[in-house]
């Protein structure tokens, strides 16, 4: 974690200079918020550092429509009230474009401020549909909860992976509750049973895992279904182990990062599951070129939220380049021109070949991916 957070504060120290430099031509300037510090710090930090590697390509490569492109990142530590603060800071500097929020409560909030504005906002990781219901220049390039959880349990079910499933999950986290909803929807239609009853908890009750893991392990389940963050993941580990309980770990997006957690026994984690977007194993050229360059500037292996980040820069420059929006339009011209285009392209990525709705929604395929040896591994 802390190669994370030295990566974030060059990257932010490199945004505060872009800021205030003085160019001679108008540059498309891009917003970025997501949580660099605090309990969320692994994904704002690769959503930064990727979408400056892929701001950093394209401007190499010419820019877009004649035009580079600026970046600056700003954190709201996962906090809503901040990730607003964070807005209005953008908004003075002259941003034209949102890639942001990283997170959805703190999404939630911003996605209304960006409405009223007509600011286009794309999310790299902000998963709940309330994340982008706020106006129609919002948009996703990762999963909706509602898809994460209906793949999920068909997962579980075509592949046989269970008979008896649990589900733990946060009811005050608009995420986690989200693909609990659809999860057990598609339950129903899935040769396996929820057991254990009602396993949740709360922001207020994000420490002490043990009732929860009873339950399940009473009810005999094979599998537990963990639809929440990598931080609270860690606990459920680690208090699973004390209690001498092993089923198989299946989770989604929020649990990639769990081999960051700093004082974590990452062996513990050995053999958990979950889906995601991105597998940075892939032998595609993209990925491993992606995989190489990252790791070479920050010292770490991507997760997928950097891969979203990436591939949510190079959508930016599909929908500027379809639309050919000058950088010297103002950001409700430019969020007009975006709004069009984006239903309108195909972008092939690190997390898959990409298109859009109006209403926001990105359609890509899922992968699995399994922790071996201490690393992600596609399946």
């Amino acid at each position: 974690m802390k190669k994370f957070v030295k990566a974030a504060s060059a990257v932010l120290a490199a945004s505060m200079v872009l800021s205030t430099t003085a160019f001679a031509d108008a540059t498309y300037k891009i917003g970025g918020i997501g949580p660099v510090t605090g309990p969320a710090s692994a994904y704002g930090t690769a959503v930064m550092n990727a979408a400056q590697i892929a701001v950093d390509e394209i401007n190499e490569a010419g820019g877009v429509n004649g035009y580079q492109l600026e970046f600056n990142p700003q954190d709201d530590e996962h906090d809503a009230e901040k990730s607003v603060n964070a807005y209005n800071t953008l908004k003075d500097w002259g941003m034209q474009m949102l890639l942001g929020t990283v997170t959805t409560n703190p999404c939630i909030a911003v996605s209304a401020e960006a409405a009223a504005d007509n600011l286009f906002l794309l999310t790299p990781s902000a998963s709940s549909e309330q994340a982008i219901s706020a106006g129609d220049n919002e948009f996703q390039v990762c999963f909706t909860d509602p898809a994460q959880g209906t793949a999920s349990a068909q997962y579980i079910g075509e592949h046989e992976l269970a008979s008896k499933v649990a589900v733990i999950y946060n009811s005050s986290d608009a995420y986690s509750a989200g693909i609990y909803a659809t999860f057990r929807a598609e339950a129903e239609n899935q040769p396996f049973e929820i057991v254990g009853g009602d396993l949740a908890f709360t922001d207020d009750s994000k420490t002490d895992f043990s009732a929860q893991i009873q339950a399940a392990k009473d009810a005999g389940a094979e599998l537990v279904f963990m639809p929440f963050y990598y931080n609270e993941a860690s606990i459920v580990f680690t208090q699973a182990a004390s209690m001498d309980y092993s089923p198989i770990w299946f989770g989604v997006d929020g649990m990639d990062g769990i081999l960051t957690v700093e004082g974590f026994d990452t062996s513990l984690a050995e053999g958990v599951m979950l889906l995601t977007p991105f597998s940075a194993d892939a032998e595609d050229d993209l990925t491993k070129n992606f995989v190489a360059k990252y790791q070479e500037q920050f010292g770490e292996v991507p997760n997928q939220f950097a891969a979203d980040a990436y591939d949510g820069i190079y959508a930016l420059k599909a929908g500027l380049e379809k639309s050919g929006v000058s950088a010297e339009a103002d950001f409700t011209e430019i969020s007009d021109a975006l709004k069009a285009a984006f239903t309108e392209i195909e972008v092939e990525g690190l997390t898959g070949v990409m298109t859009w709705t109006a209403d926001g929604h990105v359609s890509k395929t899922p992968k699995a991916v399994v922790i071996e040896n201490g690393a992600y591994k596609g399946l």
